[in-house]
């Protein structure tokens, strides 16, 4: 089987990605060890890839000036490599992309001379393009690495697109996957529809990015793959996944189980979807359009040990008012939600 083919179908199997954080000492430089730290952990958690560079790292790691796009990118690699040891299997490796056609060409070519096997492809520095303008920049990009679409919510620095864009997106060759993640229903069925519309919802691997509706998005059969069988989203490359992964992985693989055996939804699922959205209300912080939610994933991976303090490059990037008792709040009602004995246990193999 060749590269891209079984890129294809590991992605198809449906796969935890967690979205890498950032991890800073108290000067705002980056602590490699915590860093790699957590790269332990979602591999030993179970996570079957890793996206890197993307919104969760902070954006601000791809500004020349800050100089840590490509260390970031290294370390991440590198410590997957170790830990999969000799022969064995790597997590798929994501990239994250982002910038003007020149620059992000100029990313995508990096990742892939770094082992990283898709680029998860922001468009929000594009806010004024036209959806020609925007396709042929993919199409840029995706010339040079397998191209994970990413459909970003605008309140944190996306742009809205159209039904018609992702079915002509879909018809880029080298797409592999979606992230959906407009936080939005009605913009989600619009990436489902078109990808199905472009004939691809076979070779199209969809995401949930939507890490307020994360369960309910992995059991929805769509309506649009053709009269016997319809479109799923298959996974989630997630933020929300950054933290609590081990509990991630078990509920993918739960919903994999009920899917293939055809088993209908066991109701008390529809009460954890309510649990796992209040959950991500207070690590994602909508009180305050969002502004909380790299902070909060920090909060919680401070908390459990495995990062040394909430510290963003922005030094004004913090826990909004309120937050810190939100979260209190949440780990206090769903404690079955969060893996904080399994970090205890693997603590000092993380930070080795």
């Amino acid at each position: 089987m060749d590269a891209m083919r079984e890129l294809r179908s590991r992605l198809r199997e449906g796969l935890v990605i967690p979205a890498h954080p950032l991890a800073l000492t108290a000067e705002r430089r980056l602590d490699e060890r915590r860093q790699q730290a957590l790269t332990r952990y979602y591999l030993a958690a179970g996570a079957g890839g890793l996206a890197v560079g993307v919104h969760t790292t902070q954006f601000e790691i791809h500004r020349p000036e800050v100089g840590l796009y490509r260390p970031v990118l290294e370390l991440a690699m590198q410590t997957a490599r170790r830990s999969a040891g000799a022969g064995g299997r790597l997590p798929v490796m994501v990239a994250g992309i982002i910038g003007p056609t020149g620059p992000a060409v100029g990313e995508a070519d990096l990742a892939r001379r770094l082992g990283y096997e898709a680029g998860l492809l922001s468009l929000g520095a594009l806010g004024r393009a036209s959806d020609e303008e925007l396709l042929a920049h993919a199409g840029a990009v995706a010339a040079v690495i397998p191209l994970f679409g990413f459909y970003l919510q605008p309140a944190v620095g996306g742009r809205v697109l159209s039904y018609e864009f992702w079915r002509r997106f879909a018809e880029i060759e080298g797409v592999v996957a979606v992230k959906i993640a407009p936080f939005n229903r009605y913009q989600t069925l619009d990436v489902v529809r078109g990808v199905a519309a472009a004939g691809r919802a076979g070779e199209i691997a969809l995401y949930t990015g939507n890490d307020d509706n994360i369960l309910i998005d992995l059991l929805t059969e769509y309506p649009f793959g053709g009269p016997r069988s319809g479109a799923r989203i298959v996974g989630g490359l997630l933020g929300q996944w950054a933290v609590w992964t081990r509990r991630a992985v078990a509920l993918l693989d739960e919903v994999k189980r009920v899917r293939q055996g055809g088993e209908p939804v066991p109701a008390h699922w529809l009460r954890l979807h309510a649990e796992m959205t209040d959950a991500n209300a207070a690590l994602f912080d909508p009180a305050h359009q969002f502004a909380g939610c790299i902070p909060g994933i920090h909060e919680v991976l401070c908390r459990q040990g495995l990062l040394a303090g909430r510290w963003c490059l922005n030094p004004r990037e913090d826990l909004s008012p309120g937050q810190a008792e939100e979260i209190d709040r949440v780990c206090a009602a769903y404690p079955h939600l969060a893996d904080d004995e399994f970090v205890r246990e693997h603590l000092e193999t993380s930070l080795a």
